[in-house]
């Protein structure tokens, strides 16, 4: 599926959180790519055993890039790899680390705790710079930085995405999220300038 065709919000399930919870499109679009490919490493070992597998590893807070696999560096024993279009290869990092001893750290489930969202659209820097509190301008906001910070009111992991900005939280505040972004996205189209 590609982006942007999601029907509907992560977790989904009849008369859930979600179950009502629409994709905004329009001054800004909302796309859920939850359930895309991921990987989370955590605790000590973790970059050393990337490291050592010739997956080049970023600063703290930056973002790296490896065989078409975005490399988000939260923390020094703290990586997620990304593979919106690169599911092979992350497939082949996850089987390789399932079969080696320890140290290695430890897999930290971001693919199943985390939801992971794109902003984007025609009003993309008015409804981003009402939801989060960073100045995100480009500039102020490097195409290879990260932020932890809140975005609509919740704990977040925000970056640059080509299309706009992605963010990964919590995924049991999905619904809410999604909520928070189409009621900033309604507002920033009755005032716009």
């Amino acid at each position: 599926m590609a982006a942007g065709t999601a029907t509907h919000v992560y977790p989904f399930m009849p008369g859930g959180a979600a179950d009502d919870a629409k994709l905004v499109s329009g001054a800004a679009v909302l796309s859920d790519l939850t359930d895309r490919p991921r990987f989370g490493l955590k605790g000590g070992g973790s970059a050393a055993w990337l490291a050592a597998r010739g997956i080049p590893l970023p600063a703290v807070n930056r973002i790296g890039d490896h065989r078409g696999m975005r490399i988000l560096r939260l923390g020094n024993e703290d990586i997620l790899l990304l593979a919106e279009s690169a599911a092979e290869t992350l497939a082949q990092v996850k089987t390789a680390w399932q079969t080696t001893a320890a140290p290695k750290g430890y897999s930290s489930w971001r693919e199943e705790g985390w939801a992971w969202m794109r902003l984007s659209g025609p009003r993309l820097a008015e409804v981003m710079g009402a939801l989060c509190a960073l100045d995100l301008r480009p500039g102020k906001f490097g195409d290879d930085d990260i932020a932890q910070t809140r975005v609509g009111h919740i704990e977040a992991v925000t970056f640059r995405s080509p299309a706009g900005f992605d963010i990964l939280f919590d995924i049991t505040a999905s619904a809410y999220f999604a909520r928070a972004v189409a009621a900033v996205a309604v507002h920033t189209d009755q005032y716009k300038g």
